[in-house]
């Protein structure tokens, strides 16, 4: 019976756990790069997929500061579908 409260308990914390990441990523604004801006990044945790259009097109950058916190930049890029031929 103990055995089964403390798995119990033992899954409650992480689903609560899980729930406040879930949370503290939901609450992170995008913020737009300029070519002025000092950036700090000492983590990078994703980038988006470059679409295959002809086109400029947004991106995002999400990555972690040296202070651990989590920023998600958007810039723009030139797509991969042109070509010289």
């Amino acid at each position: 019976m103990k055995l089964l409260l403390v798995l119990f308990l033992g899954c409650l914390g992480s689903v609560a756990m899980a729930d406040d990441q879930a949370t503290q990523t939901a609450q992170i604004t995008v913020e737009p790069y300029s070519y002025s801006q000092s950036l700090d990044i000492a983590h990078v945790v994703a980038v988006t997929p470059v679409p295959p259009v002809c086109d400029v097109v947004p991106m995002q950058l999400t990555y972690d500061d040296s202070n651990g916190e989590r920023h998600v930049m958007e810039y723009r890029i030139m797509g991969n579908g042109c070509s010289d031929n």
